[in-house]
């Protein structure tokens, strides 16, 4: 993680939040989907793009998610991409989906 940053969950506005110097500087809105986690949304702060921040909140809540044993539908373009990229998440993703989000 970037010095100085965080990530958790915040369930109650249903998203991860990435917080720099304690100001959520970027979220990953989600929706529960049954045993899945339905990545809906990724927004990162205008000024803060381009500092690698999205992947690094993409990266800890799918390890987060992993840890809760549950699956990703990732309806959200980043998120899909980013899986793309690190194929060592794909196996989130039901196998019957993975053609739908090409992975």
């Amino acid at each position: 993680m970037t010095q100085g940053t965080e990530v958790s969950n915040n369930e109650a506005e249903r998203r991860y939040e990435l917080k720099q110097g304690g100001r959520v500087v970027g979220i990953a809105e989600y929706r529960p989907a049954g045993d899945a986690v339905m990545f809906t949304h990724t927004e990162v702060e205008e000024g803060h793009e381009g500092q690698g921040l999205g992947s690094q909140l993409i990266r800890a809540a799918l390890d987060d998610v992993r840890s809760q044993g549950r699956q990703v539908v990732p309806m959200c373009q980043f998120v899909a991409a980013y899986i793309r990229e690190h194929r060592e998440y794909v196996d989130l993703v039901q196998p019957g989906q993975r053609g739908v989000f090409r992975l």
